[in-house]
């Protein structure tokens, strides 16, 4: 038989392609960066090599969440990473199913620890 808590935990809206360690950190990091952020900012930021944010910037550019746009300044190429719109509302619709996640593992506290908050549940 079918109970209404069928599936309760299985967070479909959890993406897989934003889930990913260091896809979180580059989304987050551009999400507060309305403008975008250099190539070289990126990779201090999210503790990343060259050819490891390439390639997560490829997977996200692919699913049409960053835009990368590369140009010369001086002589110099310069290499920008902006959230797209869509990238913006899907990482959001994101961070709400891990809110969701919070919710559900917050509510199976004991009545007594209720109130208190606990690392990385408040």
């Amino acid at each position: 038989m079918s109970d209404a808590t069928d599936g309760r935990f299985a967070y479909e809206g959890l993406d897989r392609v934003l889930h990913e360690k260091a896809r979180l950190g580059i989304l987050t990091a551009l999400v507060t960066h309305r403008d975008g952020l250099g190539f070289t900012d990126l990779i201090r930021l999210c503790a990343l090599t060259d050819g490891n944010l390439s390639r997560h910037l490829d997977v996200l550019a692919s699913e049409g969440l960053v835009e990368v746009t590369k140009a010369f300044v001086g002589r110099r190429p310069h290499t920008r990473c902006k959230l797209t719109a869509a990238g913006r509302t899907r990482f959001r619709e994101y961070l709400g199913q891990l809110e969701r996640v919070l919710r559900d593992a917050a509510a199976d506290e004991p009545a007594a620890a209720k109130g208190k908050p606990r690392p990385g549940l408040a």
